[in-house]
């Protein structure tokens, strides 16, 4: 254990006087808790570079006066009670807690950030310990191909590769992962991009924060679906953005609506159009090309750019995935952005953002300013996994695996509710919106599953206006078939009771 103390050579009182009165007062502010073991005096002397005389005279007085107490064969360690006598005597610094608490609860001033991250509503929606829950985003943990990932993740650390411990070369990301993705985008969604253009983030959580930093002014009008994703809006909020809702139908985003004088006359000038087009959240629809390239066009015209989060394009049932909307557009027109925490597994804070060509090195720069890297071990293995096939070969496993828990989802539904539920979206995703006709308002419908030991997240918290009241979003990839049939019969039988 090392101890911050602080020895002056120069001062005319003794070294081992120093040390004493260091230790006593580390004691009395509680630094050094009764019981805690305190260094030999061998390493002490070690780390602070004295002579092992010094460290023994200081600690005998210690034991003495009742400070340090020593165990045969164990150790020295702090006394479990300072005396009493030396308590009524120490500086008022260490002697007043009462009034140091005191003073930390005084009112600090935050900055403006700050301020915006304190209000009240939550920053995700609630989720209560239940022993059903249907959370959106949380894919089949037990499916995930761990012995593999163990396996690549030890051949990295075999090689005995000290660059692995190293700093990055740069905080754009490790380049042979870049590729890998840029790759697999091109295949799989027609993204147009090369390696150079991606930016590797932790999760896209942090690529929508960079994007407000770099391209939000305070008070810059921003253009997000209505509902739509809480953290991406939250991620703007904070960075001082005007929010402006756009809303969407069972098409997606309503173009047309972004020709509305609530668009066409903010005070300042629209930055960002935030949007998720291939499976939109929460409601599920997927963009019509029509209305793709009616976006395209009207972003062109207004000179705003597009940030496309594709978070779970990967699953797509009866249909193969796609193309991105960055694919349909020329230019500089997309920031386009991803995940791999839904796909494998959320402690994976891997993810990726493809910038315009000209804005990759300054997003680079906002990365190595935030955190200088990703961590390069996850970044390798990663790639080993993409690189290798193991990644596609996953997808292509966890697409008939939700498939058909979504399947259960729909089927449970329609059995126990009939006309009373409407499923909204498309078959494609993680979850699924809907709809529960009733004459029980959503937080009753909440509090009733809660119940009944069934987490269920009302999608009042996605609206920026007003919500309809008997929406839900149900995540179904993390739960069991069996699990879904039963919080769908838990929920069936409070609500009608």
């Amino acid at each position: 254990m090392d101890l911050a103390i602080t020895l002056d050579q120069r001062s005319a009182t003794p070294l081992h006087k120093q040390l004493y009165e260091e230790l006593r007062m580390a004691i009395l502010a509680g630094r050094l808790k009764p019981g805690e073991r305190v260094p030999s005096t061998r390493a002490l002397s070690q780390s602070l570079g004295v002579s092992r005389t010094t460290i023994t005279q200081s600690y005998e007085q210690l034991l003495s006066e009742g400070y340090l107490r020593a165990a045969t064969g164990s150790g020295t360690f702090v006394g479990c009670q300072a005396p009493d006598e030396l308590l009524k005597s120490r500086p008022v610094e260490a002697s007043r807690p009462a009034v140091a608490r005191q003073e930390a609860r005084r009112e600090i001033e935050l900055s403006r950030y700050g301020a915006s991250i304190t209000d009240i509503v939550p920053f995700e929606p609630p989720e209560p310990e239940m022993p059903i829950s249907f959370k959106s985003g949380r894919p089949a943990l037990e499916e995930f191909p761990l012995d593999l990932w163990r396996r690549l993740t030890l051949r990295h650390y075999r090689a005995n590769d000290v660059s692995l411990l190293d700093y990055a070369n740069g905080s754009q990301g490790y380049e042979p992962l870049r590729e890998a993705i840029a790759g697999y985008l091109r295949r799989s969604r027609a993204v147009t991009c090369e390696a150079d253009q991606v930016v590797i983030v932790n999760g896209s959580q942090q690529a929508l924060d960079l994007i407000a930093k770099l391209l939000i002014d305070r008070g810059d009008p921003v253009a997000v679906e209505d509902p739509g994703y809480l953290s991406a809006r939250r991620a703007f909020l904070a960075q001082g953005s005007e929010l402006l809702p756009a809303p969407v139908d069972e098409s997606g985003i309503i173009v047309d609506r972004l020709n509305s004088k609530t668009f066409l006359k903010t005070k300042g000038k629209l930055k960002l159009i935030y949007v998720t087009p291939s499976h939109q959240f929460p409601t599920g629809a997927t963009l019509t090309l029509p209305r793709r390239l009616d976006l395209i066009a009207w972003a062109e015209k207004m000179g705003v750019m597009i940030v496309e989060d594709d978070y779970d394009s990967e699953f797509r049932y009866g249909s193969r995935p796609i193309p991105a909307l960055q694919s349909l557009a020329s230019g500089d027109l997309v920031i386009y952005t991803g995940t791999f925490s839904k796909a494998l597994f959320p402690a994976l804070r891997v993810g990726y953002l493809v910038a315009p060509a000209p804005l990759a090195r300054v997003f680079a720069r906002a990365k190595w300013l935030a955190d200088r890297q990703t961590p390069m071990i996850e970044q390798r293995v990663l790639a080993d996994f993409i690189n290798e096939g193991h990644w596609e070969r996953h997808l292509r496993r966890m697409r008939t695996l939700y498939d058909k828990r979504r399947q259960a989802l729909v089927h449970a539904l329609e059995t126990h509710f009939g006309d009373r539920v409407t499923i909204m979206g498309e078959n494609a995703g993680m979850h699924l919106m809907i709809r529960l006709s009733g004459k029980f308002s959503d937080d009753e419908v909440t509090r009733r599953a809660r119940l009944a030991g069934v987490g269920l997240v009302s999608a009042r918290l996605y609206y920026l206006g007003e919500s309809r009241g008997d929406e839900f979003v149900l995540g179904y990839s993390g739960l069991s078939e069996r699990k879904i049939r039963e919080g769908v019969r838990r929920l069936a039988r409070v609500i009608s009771s």
